[in-house]
């Protein structure tokens, strides 16, 4: 038992040992990050500030807007730090309180994308009854109701994991603390964790995922009725481009946790890891909100006062 509880830091093996590209990398993900917080940051501010998109669909990107600047914010500042100080050690106490913020937002952000998705259903199936479905204080229960659901599934895995001990300096194949390689290097039992992930995946992760799906099938074949080539068009556009982020987000969290022989994949678990720890944050602006019009005409219109203030000043 003395052996076991040896050791308290955790390393970490991060995206690349080769020195010449850690500087590099930094540049990069630096970047990404700011992109990430900047584009994300934009959407909110436009929404809160502009009343023509003061309505429950932007209330629900601005929502995502804000989960995809924490997910962002949990993984990327720590891989930032590990490239320049090149140490890649993080404590157990930190590592299983990142896992639980990465479990929050990333639950969150797929409970939301299934409201996001029943938004969508009601407005282009039901358009009349939309206002009164969609009212706002169905929307911010909705929201918290998300947030609660998250909180709770994320507490039950760290709750779980406590009760872990680490006996080996095993590098954890990830540059950030993920469930899965945090569980491979444990010597304690882990079959409990491992039957928590796949029940949670089975039955609320795949309601979830039955929740998001559907009402889109169900749109899909609407639109397909629509008499305006215009107006089919531009639904069809709306739906693939959010489901594209839907599939990515899923399948790169599948791969991740559910492949098989996951220690003989530690290059494959990291790319899928930067799509959706990293990339996904910052492809959501652009897919949810900046190809949207009404979005880009407040944007205009923001950028038209603010160079008037600027004259003026």
């Amino acid at each position: 038992m003395e052996n076991q509880t040896r050791f308290h830091i955790l390393v970490l093996s991060g995206l690349s040992d080769l020195p010449s590209l850690q500087l590099p990398l930094f540049l990069v993900f630096l970047l990404v990050f700011l992109m990430t917080l900047t584009g994300n940051l934009l959407i909110v501010l436009l929404i809160c500030t502009d009343s023509h998109l003061q309505t429950p669909m932007y209330f629900f990107l601005g929502t995502l807007a804000c989960l995809d600047m924490g997910y962002s914010s949990v993984t990327t500042p720590r891989m930032l730090f590990d490239f320049h100080t090149q140490k890649r050690l993080i404590s157990i106490q930190a590592c299983i309180t990142q896992i639980y913020f990465i479990l929050v937002f990333a639950v969150s952000e797929l409970s939301l994308l299934a409201v996001m998705s029943y938004d969508r259903y009601v407005a282009i199936c039901r358009p009349l009854h939309y206002i009164q479905i969609m009212h706002w204080k169905t929307c911010v229960l909705l929201v918290l109701g998300v947030l609660m659901i998250s909180m709770v599934c994320s507490m039950v895995h760290v709750l779980l994991l406590l009760k872990l001990t680490f006996c080996s300096f095993q590098p954890l194949q990830s540059f950030f603390c993920d469930l899965p390689q945090l569980l491979l290097v444990s010597c304690s039992d882990t079959f409990i964790n491992v039957l928590l992930i796949l029940i949670l995946a089975i039955f609320p992760g795949g309601a979830i995922f039955a929740l998001t799906l559907c009402p889109y099938i169900i749109i899909l074949n609407t639109i397909m009725k629509m008499q305006s080539k215009a107006m089919r068009s531009k639904a069809f556009s709306t739906c693939s481009s959010h489901l594209t982020v839907v599939f990515i987000f899923y399948g790169t969290g599948f791969f991740s946790y559910f492949h098989p022989n996951a220690k003989d994949h530690s290059s494959l678990d990291k790319m899928a890891s930067v799509f959706y720890t990293v990339l996904t944050p910052l492809v959501n602006p652009l897919i949810y909100s900046l190809r949207n019009e009404i979005m880009k005409t407040s944007l205009k219109r923001a950028l038209r006062q603010l160079l008037y203030i600027i004259r003026k000043i």
